[in-house]
Order: C-alpha cells, then structure tokens, then sequence
C-alpha cells in the first residue's frame, strides 16, 4: 500500500500526475518537465519531497556514533546549523545511502535519509548504536519542502517574514531551527535554495502560500532533470551497494583525518585507494537529438568499456546528457549503443549546469 505525504490533496487539486515513488504517492509533473525544469533555473519551484526520512540522533554518544556511522567526519560541524554531506558504507565500502547530517547543539544532531532506503537504513544505524548511548527517533510527522531557484530566497522571505532576516543571513549548507520548523539552505537542484522540515500543517499553508505567490510546482522528473545537470548522484542509479565513495565521484566526502577515526567501510576504501579505482563515474554529452537512459551500454574502441547510469534530454543545452560508469582508462570520447545504433559521445565532468550556467567544455 502506497502512502501518501501531508500534501497529496494539494497535488491533486493542481492536477499533479501521481505516480508510485518508493512507495509514496507523488507528482511526476504538473504542468511538464520542461516548464517546471525552467522555473527553477530562471526563477523559483517548489517539490513536496516529505518521503524523505528525518531522523534525530541525540543523547553522550551521539558524536562518536556518528564518526563511526558515515565517511565523512562529523567534527568539521562546529557551527550550530551546519550541515555535513556524506555516505552511510558497509563493512566493503559500498554505499548504503547518501545522507546529510545537520548539528545543532552537543548531541543533538539530525539526519535525512532517502525514502527508497529509509528501511534497511533503520535497521542499519540501530545496528551500528548497539554499545553507544544514543537515542534514534524517527520524525515521521515532519513534512519536507523544497523550494528552489534564484528567487526561492525572495519567495520563502516573503512567506515566512518572521524569520527573514535570518533567512537570508544563511549560508549554503547551513541551517536555523526554530521550534518545530527547521529551515536548511540545501538542495538538490544545482540552484540556490532551501529545504525546509516543518509540521504537516505548516507545510501545508507555506506549499499553498508559495503557490498563491507564484512560485511553480515542480514534480519528479523535473527534479531528477535538474540533479542530473547539477552533476547530483542518485542513489540506486549512481550508485548502491557494489559502488564506493572513490568510484562514483564522492572520493571528496571521504575524511581520512584523523587516521585513527575508523568509520565503517574504512579498510575497504584504503585497500581501493592503494590499489587504484579500476572504475569512475564521467559525463556524457551526445551532439544529437536522442536520449541516453540508464543501461545503455558505453563502448571505446569497438570494446564494452561501462554503462549508463543516469540519462535524459537537458532542458538547459537542448542535448542528451548522461552520467556512465566506465573504466577508469576511459578519457575524451566514448560511443554509446542507443535502439542498436553506437553514437559518438564526449566525455566530461560530471557537472553540466551550476547556478544556471552552462559550464565550460560542455556546450
């Protein structure tokens, strides 16, 4: 049975074509994935994504946990607010989940994780507590809100005019709670913006708020449009369990000080790195009118040299982009085999649009 987030009424009064989405009720498109896409690089769009899963971590032990639970190192959260990207390993260093981590106060930090894993996450990080004193609560009466683009500071100032000030003295990667509500300049479009957890109610009038205002609703595909021009891996696609931190583009979220923090994963990532990545994740641009989806295979010189991981037609280039896991000796130009035809494709990094812009080689 699906479920549905505090905002499904809303999602079917705008005609919110509703989809299946692990396991949750949610908008593909409203109006179309080009339109949505394009409020969000030229102006501001709104995603409902409360499938997302909030988790508070607190209690003596709640740092020392969380430097054994993820890769990155949770000590560089000094600042109450900031916010800490991050992978959650197993013992062989794939990734079980990419997640960000947010401090408030000495041991009390927060963790959102993907919806399509929150299950085995779960019973992951209560795994991982036994012998720590932590306290681990589900926030399942939270809702999310995305709001996103150049104008999302404007929009949501206006909307939340009590703490506009503060608003907009937020940094990217950082956060201010107050009460119940936590506004965390975050996201998941490659734009300026904010994410913002608050009660279900609240999310309810600020979504309707924002909507009045003019701010566009945006669904599904044109969020995976935008995090794929951003260069933003998805999880299950990007990578999972078979993939490390160092083959999939997030070696930099890897801390390896101080030497003696021994995260999970942390021995399996150090034989990779000592023997070389035989894999890497890279960009692909075609210079024709098609679309690369996730499987395609990526040949070099007549030989299978990787796949596909994520693909679609860029909204912002008017091309077919794509990220691939290929070898590691892979380097220019690559052919790609799409309805039994191979493509010529060129390879680049893995970041297409940034704040709106084309990016330099990628044209």
């Amino acid at each position: 049975m699906t479920q549905q987030t505090p905002l499904y009424q809303q999602h079917l009064e705008l005609h919110g074509q509703m989809v299946d989405f692990a396991g949750w009720q949610l908008p593909a498109r409203y109006q179309g994935v080009m339109e949505e896409h394009h409020a969000v690089r030229q102006a501001a769009g709104i995603f409902d994504v409360s499938h997302m899963t909030i988790v508070d971590i607190s209690g003596a032990d709640a740092a020392a946990f969380l430097r054994r639970l993820v890769a990155n190192n949770i000590d560089k959260l000094t600042t109450p607010g900031k916010a800490l990207y991050t992978c959650m390993l197993n013992e062989e260093g794939g990734i079980l989940d990419d997640l960000i981590v947010y401090y408030f106060a000495e041991g009390d930090y927060r963790i959102v994780v993907n919806a399509a894993t929150r299950a085995q996450d779960l019973i992951w990080i209560h795994q991982q507590a036994a012998g720590f004193e932590v306290d681990i609560a589900e926030r399942a009466e939270l809702a999310l809100l995305a709001v996103q683009g150049p104008r999302a500071e404007q929009q949501l100032c206006q909307q939340m005019s009590e703490q506009a000030d503060a608003i907009r003295s937020l940094k990217p990667f950082n956060a201010l709670r107050d009460g119940e509500t936590t506004i965390a300049r975050t996201g998941y479009t490659g734009e300026d913006g904010f994410e913002i957890m608050l009660p279900a109610a609240a999310a309810v009038a600020l979504w309707q708020g924002l909507i009045e205002a003019g701010v566009t609703p945006c669904g599904l595909g044109a969020r995976d449009t935008l995090r794929l021009e951003a260069g933003m891996c998805l999880y299950g696609q990007d990578m999972d369990t078979s993939v490390s931190p160092l083959e999939c583009g997030l070696g930099w979220t890897v801390a390896w000080e101080p030497q003696d923090r021994n995260f999970i994963g942390r021995d399996a990532l150090e034989v990779q790195k000592s023997q070389g990545v035989t894999r890497q994740l890279v960009g692909l641009v075609i210079d024709q009118r098609t679309v690369m989806r996730s499987g395609y295979k990526v040949f070099v010189a007549g030989s299978e040299a990787g796949e596909i991981t994520s693909g679609t037609f860029s909204p912002s280039l008017e091309k077919p982009i794509g990220m691939a896991r290929v070898s590691s000796t892979v380097e220019a130009h690559c052919e790609v085999e799409i309805r039994g035809k191979r493509l010529p494709a060129r390879v680049v990094k893995p970041v297409f649009v940034r704040r709106g812009k084309i990016q330099p080689g990628i044209a």
